[in-house]
């Protein structure tokens, strides 16, 4: 038989949650065959079988988190029989000891004990016979060196108990929650303490506690404003605005690692931000002109804007850079031969970038078909981690939702990104003639430490230009 460990998926992420399963136990499955989807902080992937043969065990239920280098699935190989069932363990109360910090734990099973005992250690278990003889000699005394009474004795060598925990990511999660896992009752086999025991004993630290019964005085009457209407959610209240709690839901995965680069790029990022009103009636028509006589081959308007871009970023490669410490500790510019541009999408799972990679290769009509590709692969949760994680400078058209401006968060550890909004009907100067035209507004955020103002404003400029007479700029790229 054999199992299959879950992988390093990229990136060095540590963990997976367990999305859906695409077999079952008896089922036959051949080399390369996907077995289940798991989600990490960057994407969905599907986990290949490395084996041919019948499924013997699934590791882990659906929503479970599932650890690096923990096994996954199992498979009894073709020609192989499958492995006897063990017998049924009887229901006796594990014997615990002291706990332990992870570390030690997880050192403890090398280590052979002097006296009776296995002394192996899985995470949370233990066997105080594995403690050695010279150990188990050793009595206490009171500060007047007697022996303590018996009753006094007995509690000194009765064995704390330590929570049976195995996961690394239980014990991390009770530790954000402020959980005392000694207090829990676990759920698990033999009182194994999981992820949904730490979560719900959350929740309930998380109600208030009843307050007591105060006698009704005539002089105190209840509004009738204060009285819970009849569709009111029964439940825990808010102490804050008084209202019923309707939803918890925890910032988990994608959204976790969402919100983490959001904050650190606020948080490191002093940044700048220019904007400029830009006619693209010219490229609209240029647009039409050219769908006309080739409907199938015609790139998209952001396929355009994405040429211009990169075009402008070859002229301010400052854009296109990345701050990073190196290892004498000093701050450092890191510039790139060639532009990963990644195109903000969203998504089910949230807002996700992927990037074109080396942009500058590619025509309008090379970029357009690499954006459909992307979209489709990000928006089905299929991308790669690679695909996410490689750009150097965002394209965001928060235009779709039909606003006409952003304060655009930089996507770290890029130092810039470029907002379009809506494309609509404005009146506009032309020549000196009031016109109707199409209009638009581009908004860059900048990251002031790579640049200046001047830089800024003249790759928004080249853009903006590029747009309001698009023949002229596509001759020259």
């Amino acid at each position: 038989m054999k199992t299959f460990l879950l992988p390093d998926l990229g990136e060095g992420l540590t963990e997976a949650e367990l999305v859906k399963w695409l077999v079952s136990v008896g089922d036959t499955v051949v080399i390369d065959q996907p077995i289940a989807e798991v989600e990490t902080a960057k994407s969905m992937v599907e986990v290949p079988s490395p084996y041919a043969g019948t499924v013997h065990e699934l590791h882990g239920a659906v929503g479970e988190m599932v650890l690096v280098d923990t096994p996954l699935f199992s498979v009894v190989e073709e020609g192989s029989s499958a492995p006897e069932k063990a017998p049924e363990p009887k229901e006796t109360t594990p014997v615990r000891e002291v706990a332990q910090s992870y570390r030690e734990e997880e050192q403890a099973g090398a280590k052979a004990p002097e006296g009776g005992g296995s002394g192996n250690v899985l995470i949370g278990y233990g066997t105080p016979e594995g403690l050695s003889a010279k150990a188990r000699k050793r009595r206490p005394r009171n500060g007047a060196g007697n022996t303590p009474a018996p009753a006094a004795q007995e509690a000194a060598s009765t064995p704390r108990s330590a929570p049976l925990v195995i996961s690394p990511l239980v014990r991390k999660l009770a530790k954000d929650r402020g959980v005392d896992i000694a207090t829990l009752n676990g759920s698990g086999a033999g009182g194994l303490i999981l992820r949904a025991d730490v979560e719900a004993a959350a929740a309930r630290s998380a109600a208030p506690a009843a307050p007591a019964a105060a006698p009704v005085t005539p002089s105190a009457p209840v509004p009738a404003s204060a009285a819970p209407s009849a569709g009111a959610v029964t439940g825990i209240l808010d102490p804050r605005s008084g209202l019923a709690v309707a939803s918890r839901t925890p910032i988990n995965g994608v959204r976790k690692t969402i919100a983490q680069a959001m904050t650190r790029s606020r948080s490191e990022i002093p940044e700048a931000t220019v904007w400029v009103d830009v006619d693209a009636t010219n490229l609209l028509q240029m647009r039409s002109a050219m769908k006309a006589s080739d409907p199938n081959n015609t790139p998209g308007l952001l396929a355009f804007i994405s040429r211009f871009v990169v075009a402008g970023l070859q002229k301010h490669p400052a854009l296109n850079s990345r701050i990073e410490t190196n290892d004498q500790g000093e701050s450092e510019i890191v510039g790139f031969d060639g532009i990963n541009l990644g195109i903000a999408a969203q998504t089910d799972r949230g807002l996700m970038v992927p990037a074109i990679r080396n942009a500058q290769k590619l025509s309008a009509r090379g970029i357009n078909a690499e954006l459909a590709r992307l979209t489709e692969v990000t928006r089905a949760g299929k991308a790669t981690v690679a695909e996410l994680t490689s750009g150097t400078f965002t394209l965001n058209n928060y235009g779709v939702f039909g606003v006409d401006g952003s304060a655009a968060i930089i996507n770290y550890p890029e130092v810039a990104i470029l907002g379009v909004g809506r494309i609509i009907d404005k009146p506009w100067v032309v020549d000196g003639e009031l016109a109707v035209r199409k209009m638009t507004e581009l908004t860059l955020a900048f990251d002031h430490r790579v640049c200046d103002g001047g830089t800024a404003a003249g790759f928004l400029r080249f853009v903006a230009d590029a747009m309001e007479n698009p023949a002229s700029a596509l001759a020259d790229l």
